[in-house]
């Protein structure tokens, strides 16, 4: 009883948890052997080095451990090869989806640049002037690719309006996905660096989507096996 006699009244009731908003955390698959040669990758489907193994697996160190809303990866090899050791972790397989396949580039798939200077010159040269997924012939081009790219994001945020969602794919994709944050179209010119089996996250503001990190490697930072430091080869716009 208080001193008025009245009996104290209730504590407030304890606020409501909001959930979380949603945040797409992208994972790159780790390097192929394609990769490793400068070979472009495209829609073909090469199967990840020894190192590559090594990247997912430390990949899988960092992300296993964690809960996810929905966990989803690129249906070509590299991607499903990398997603492989956090499936194990988690209990769980990720649904395979073909929007999160890389840019199909058509004639262009399984040559080197070198390969390219010699047998498309002229296309090679206009490339290297000006960047743009229209130049490749029989390729999926900008408009296309990056409506893809931008439905499937948009198809994922609406299904999973809360927590976290794993996505393993692709170089470009990720480029994609980060251009249409910022407003910026890609059309061949990819501006970030994204390193095999590096880590970016996108997220839903409140009234936006907001990129809180790109190309994250820290589980990568102790020497791996093989050739080359982290990051390379492999993150630029052709062999992704």
């Amino acid at each position: 009883m208080s001193r008025s006699g009245r009996p104290p009244a209730p504590p407030d009731p304890p606020e409501a948890t909001r959930p979380a908003p949603a945040r797409l955390v992208l994972a790159r698959h780790a390097q192929s052997t394609w990769n490793g040669l400068g070979k472009i990758q495209g829609q073909l489907d090469p199967s990840l080095s020894e190192r590559g193994r090594e990247e997912a697996e430390r990949l899988a160190e960092r992300l296993g451990d964690k809960r996810w809303a929905a966990f989803y990866s690129s249906d070509l090899a590299r991607c499903r090869e990398t997603a492989a050791p956090l499936a194990g972790r988690l209990g769980r397989e990720p649904v395979t989806l073909g929007d999160l396949r890389e840019i199909y580039l058509g004639e262009w798939e399984g040559l080197t640049r070198h390969e390219l200077e010699q047998r498309y010159p002229e296309l090679w040269q206009r490339w290297l002037h000006e960047p743009s997924w229209d130049l490749v012939p029989g390729g999926e081009g900008a408009k296309s690719f990056e409506l893809r790219v931008d439905r499937v994001i948009k198809r994922l945020l609406d299904e999973h309006p809360e927590g976290d969602i794993l996505v393993v794919t692709h170089g470009g994709v990720i480029q994609v996905a980060l251009g249409h944050t910022i407003g910026r179209n890609s059309a061949g010119l990819f501006p970030f660096r994204i390193s095999n089996a590096s880590i970016t996250t996108i997220e839903h503001g409140p009234q936006r989507l907001i990129v809180s990190s790109v190309n994250d490697v820290c589980h990568l930072s102790s020497p791996l096996g093989g050739e080359g430091r982290v990051g390379a080869p492999g993150s630029g716009a052709l062999t992704a």
